[in-house]
Order: structure tokens, then C-alpha cells, then sequence
């Protein structure tokens, strides 16, 4: 007899948490690695849960592959920690229970930062080292990311005839993180040859089973549910899980009435609970039907009204466009800051755009002076957006007030990251790149949340993206921008450009997109400023002439001043004919310098439209 043919006679009791025993008795390191330290640790655990009841055990190789274990310097050792695994639990096992090779999902929410020709690599490399030892099955869990799991499923069934047992991981009921219901998720996972399908991990019993209510039995394969104890609570720097067995009893018996074949325990559950739910199950008679409760899915409207103006793309697509990036100060007061900003209105520009703490030094929140200059000033703000700064869930939060402001205009970036900021010790977030926040805002344009949900009306963003031309190869540029484009980008602003050179090859490298693009012009202060700019800014470039041209002005700022507005002027004569966008960046809130840019932008552009009108 086989695993398989056990789940088709009755319901199989699997083990639970590795790292949670591990993690209680104070291991702070690789768990993966005490597979070879502590070997006797590991052997212990095994007996304990087939002691408790457990006729499938999984090797404790979870995150005991290249990408992982390379944070701890163990990359070297992916084929000796695995293959040992698989001999402790089959020491442990003593042919008492089944013993599956456990392989953890790379990505969770930053999809981007992790690439499925990565994921493949590093995924048959732990493979074929479970498989060399001859495993029972393998385990596939804990996989947030339904693309990368059907990635390495694939591979894991042309490689193997053993049983295999897929697991996503759901954020909310019912649902993963791309939107995909979880009973069409299974239905693809069965269709790819997956032995058993289900969860495990992030709920506990009460919202997986919920989430089971919408599955209908598989058709070839069997169902599985690896439950967390609870949700966790966090005291003195420590993760706690406090349900207690007796509602894991209690609740075998749901997850049998939903189907269930396979039952084990993720995050937090011990021994405990599983000899709890063994002993609920002492029937192990699974059900051959059940009733399927359909899903209600809450109403997903248009945003109440329309934007009463075009977005920016729309603008810059038709006509000439000037948009202004005006900083928010560091330090509190903005009488400055408005004075610029009535300037600016004055001087007729698009809109306001406003950074998010650029280069990581805090200033007065963009969306409270957005608010301003929305209500105040009767001027549209473009809001920047980093992923530096805030989590999945605050990402989600602020996008959900900028709509309720009525801010549409945002641009997305990665941002800064805090060590070159003025709190170097501060942690960068980063949970999303800006690819992922690019397509985190398109959803909530289509009025889902990350997770899938509906968010109750669909959003009206006009998405920008960011364009860092200053680089060695163009050509990968390029390709970032088009694979924003895919992401959802509607438009582009770049870094301010110091070379007329390298505007026209900007120009022959883009004009191939259809997403319009905003050139960045900055006009220099000092030569101090030039240096400062060219050596320690990312992403920004002088040539040399510039400099020079600086250097020759560097001690008297007026002259200084003057140069790098001449300079800036040169620099939208490049850009005119071939850009309708032009991004001007405020230096210092020195918006006078702005405000004569802008002014002379908008001479051209009538000058340029007289002789259109005298040539016919």
C-alpha cells in the first residue's frame, strides 16, 4: 500500500510545525541547518508527532534551497542538508509513516523580485536532492504565488511518479493573492498532475475551512488542509500562538465534511494537536459528496464621478505638457512652499508633482500638501508613491485615501533606499518593487485589493512610472518601461537629463512606445550643486561641458544661478521638438528658477504655433 491508496480508503493524519518546536525551545538560526548540527533535535520531532498520531511526516527542508539558504552563507550545502533530512525522517519513521520532501514558494508578495527561471533553478536543485533519497512524495507548500507553484509543479511531474501534494496559501477567504478563487486554483493544480491538492499556512481552522465550503471534491485527486494554529500574537519580540488543542478536535470533524483526506498543521500547532485531531478522527471514513456554498462576491461599481480634467497622459499625448516637481520642506512651516506653488499656478503648469521623502530624508507628507494645493491653490498635485516606506498593508491604506481625497495622479517608484538618508538606521520596507506597485494600483483601478478582494468601487489612477535614462545601457531602460507598460504604466517621467546627446538617443530609443514620456530638466544652483548632483546622487549624470561651464561661475551665485538656467534652457531646446512633456524639478524651492523655465517653455510652444499657422 501507498499513500495514494490509503487516501482513497480514508483520512490520513499528517504532522505539524517543524519550526514552531524549534523556535520554542529558542533556535534563532537556519532551522534547515540544524539537519546536519543538531541531527538528534530533528529525529525527536519526527518521533514525537508519529507518536501523536502522524502517518505522514515531511522532511525539514522547507527553506533548504540555493536563494534561501544563501542569507545564512550555507548556499554550498543545499544537496547535504536535504539529503540528510530525508534520512532522519525516515530514521524517525521507521517505516511507521510516509515521508515527504517538503519544498518551500520563493515569492510572497514582491513577485518581481524573484524570477521564474530563478525560481526553476533553485527549485530542481532541491529536487533532485529529495528524490535522490528516495522520498515517499513530495510536498509543495506554503506557495502565495499560483504562477510560481504550476511553474514548479510542472517540473516536479515530469521528474517524478511519487505523489504530490500542492498547497497555496490564501491572504482572505477564498481567494489568492491574484484574484484567482481557490477552487479554480485547485482545479488547475489537479489538471497539472497534482496528486493532492489544498492550504496551508497564513489561516487557522475557521477561515481554511470557510474557504473549503467553496471547494467541490476533486475529480482524480484528494483535497489536503495544513492549518496554522491561530492567528499569532507578538509579545517581547517573539511570534505566540495560543489555540489550544481541544479546537483543533473540535474542528477535524469540519475539515473531514469538507472533504478533506490529508490533515496536518502549519504554523504554531505541536504534537498536541495532532494527536487532537487523530483522535477525533478515529472514523477515518471520508465523505464521497458534499455541498458546495457559493460564493458571494460583493458589488464592484465605477468610482462615483468622473475626473472633471484628462489625465495626464491624455494631456501630454495631444498637446504641450509642463509639470513641476515642487518639494515638500523638511522642516515644518510651508508659507514658502505656497508662495511657489500660487507661482507656479500663475505661471500655468499641468500639475504640481510632489516626492515622498526623497533621497529618505522625512519632509511634511505629499498627500497633506497635495491636499493643500488641491483645495488651496486649485492646482492638481501628482503624489509620488515609494515602496520604501510603507508595508503591503499601508500601500493599500494610502492608495485607498488618496482616492477618497480625490487624488488621482500618482506616481510609483521604488524610492531611496534609507541608508543614504538622513536616518541610516531606519528599515527600508520594500515589500513590493515598483513593478508590483504599478500593478497593485492598476488592480485597485480594476477595484480589487491585493488580495483579491472587491474593494467596493474601482479606483481612476492615472499611473506614472519612473525612467532613469543615466545608465550605461539604454537598451535594458528601455526594457524596464516596457515591462511597466505591461504592468499597467501609463505615462513616464524620467530623471532630469544634463546632456542634449543623450535626450536625442532617449528620443530614438522610445519612440517606439506608446506610453508618452516627461523629460526631466533640473536647472543647477552652484557648482557645489553640479558635483554634488554628478558623484553622489543616483540615477543623475553630468557631462563634463556642464560642469565646466559650472566650475567657471563657482564663486559668484548669481552668475551661478543665471548659467544653470541657460544651461536648462539649452537643454529644453533638445527636448522640445522631440518631447511634448517636459518634468522641470524645483532645486532648493527656488521656484523663481522654475517659474522662468516655464515661462520660456511656454513662449516657445506660441512661437512654434505662429510659425505652424504662417507656414499653413
Amino acid at each position: 500500500m501507498g499513500l495514494l491508496e490509503d487516501l482513497k480508503e480514508r483520512i490520513v493524519i499528517a504532522d505539524g510545525a517543524m519550526g514552531t518546536l524549534l523556535y520554542s525551545h529558542g533556535v534563532d538560526r537556519c532551522f534547515e541547518e540544524l539537519n546536519l548540527s543538531k541531527p538528534d533535535d530533528i529525529v525527536h520531532i519526527h518521533e514525537a508527532y508519529i507518536t501523536a498520531g502522524a502517518e505522514v511526516i515531511q522532511t525539514n527542508t522547507y527553506g533548504a534551497n540555493y536563494i534561501k539558504l544563501a542569507r545564512y552563507g550555507l548556499e554550498d550545502e543545499v544537496q547535504s542538508i536535504n539529503r540528510a533530512a530525508v534520512r532522519l525522517a525516515k530514521q524517525a519513521a521507521e517505516n511507521r509513516a510516509y515521508v515527504l520532501g517538503t519544498i518551500g514558494g520563493l515569492r510572497s508578495i514582491n513577485k518581481s523580485a524573484i524570477t521564474l527561471e530563478e525560481v526553476k533553478r533553485t527549485f530542481r536543485e532541491q529536487l533532485y536532492a529529495l528524490l535522490h533519497e528516495d522520498v515517499d512524495g513530495v510536498l509543495l507548500e506554503t506557495y502565495y504565488d499560483l504562477e510560481e507553484l504550476k511553474t514548479v509543479l510542472s517540473i516536479a511531474r515530469k521528474e517524478t511518479k511519487r505523489p504530490i501534494i500542492a498547497h497555496v496559501t490564501l491572504h482572505d477567504i477564498g481567494v489568492l493573492q491574484d484574484g484567482t478563487p481557490l477552487s479554480k486554483a485547485l482545479t488547475e493544480l489537479e489538471q497539472l498532475g497534482a496528486d493532492v491538492v489544498g492550504l496551508n499556512c497564513r489561516l487557522g481552522p475557521y477561515h481554511m475551512i470557510r474557504s473549503l465550503e467553496e471547494v467541490p471534491l476533486p475529480k482524480t485527486a484528494f483535497l489536503s488542509a495544513y492549518p496554522n494554529a491561530s492567528l499569532p500574537d507578538y509579545r517581547d519580540g517573539r511570534l505566540v500562538y495560543e489555540t489550544n488543542e481541544d479546537y483543533f478536535q473540535e474542528t477535524a470533524l469540519s475539515f473531514r465534511a469538507q472533504g478533506v483526506r490529508l490533515i496536518g498543521g502549519c504554523c504554531g500547532t505541536t504534537p498536541k494537536h495532532i494527536e487532537a485531531m487523530a483522535k477525533a478522527l478515529i472514523d477515518r471514513t471520508p465523505v464521497l459528496k458534499k455541498e458546495i456554498k457559493q460564493r458571494q462576491t460583493a458589488l464592484v461599481v465605477s468610482s462615483p464621478e468622473p475626473t472633471t480634467e484628462p489625465p495626464l497622459q491624455d494631456i501630454v499625448s495631444k498637446r504641450r505638457s509642463v509639470i513641476v516637481e515642487l518639494d515638500p520642506p523638511k522642516k515644518l512651516g510651508i508659507a514658502k512652499f505656497l508662495e511657489g506653488a500660487k507661482a507656479l499656478k500663475e505661471a500655468n503648469i499641468d500639475a504640481l508633482t510632489l516626492a515622498d521623502n526623497s533621497l529618505a530624508t522625512p519632509r511634511i507628507s505629499n498627500v497633506a500638501l497635495g491636499t493643500i494645493v488641491k483645495q488651496q491653490v486649485g492646482m492638481r498635485p501628482l503624489i509620488h508613491i515609494t515602496c520604501r516606506d510603507r508595508n503591503l498593508i499601508g500601500l493599500q491604506s494610502h492608495l485607498m485615501g488618496l482616492h477618497t481625497l480625490g487624488m488621482t495622479d500618482v506616481l510609483a517608484v521604488t524610492g531611496d533606499p534609507s541608508k543614504i538618508g538622513d536616518f541610516p538606521g531606519a528599515t527600508s520596507v520594500y515589500d513590493l518593487s515598483s513593478f508590483d506597485l504599478i500593478q497593485l494600483i492598476r488592480q485597485f483601478n480594476e477595484g480589487l485589493s491585493y488580495s483579491g478582494q472587491p474593494l467596493g468601487q474601482k479606483t481612476n489612477f492615472s499611473i506614472a512610472a519612473a525612467f532613469n535614462p543615466n545608465v550605461r545601457y539604454l537598451e535594458k531602460a528601455v526594457e524596464r518601461l516596457e515591462k511597466k507598460v505591461q504592468c499597467g504604466a501609463h505615462y513616464f517621467i524620467s530623471q532630469p537629463l544634463y546632456s542634449e546627446q543623450k535626450i536625442e538617443e532617449v528620443y530614438e530609443a522610445t519612440k517606439h512606445l506608446e506610453a508618452p514620456i516627461y523629460i526631466g530638466i533640473m536647472p543647477l544652483t552652484s557648482a557645489r550643486n553640479a558635483d554634488f548632483l554628478h558623484h553622489e546622487v543616483p540615477g543623475i549624470t553630468l557631462s563634463d561641458d556642464i560642469r565646466a561651464r559650472m566650475n567657471a561661475c563657482a564663486n559668484d551665485p548669481i552668475q551661478s544661478a543665471k548659467e544653470g538656467i541657460a544651461i536648462a534652457k539649452s537643454l529644453i531646446d533638445a527636448a522640445f521638438d522631440l518631447f511634448h512633456g517636459i518634468y522641470l524639478i524645483t532645486p532648493f524651492l527656488r521656484y523663481e528658477m522654475t517659474v522662468e523655465l516655464v515661462h520660456y517653455i511656454h513662449e516657445k510652444e506660441r512661437l512654434s504655433s505662429e510659425r505652424k499657422v504662417l507656414h499653413g
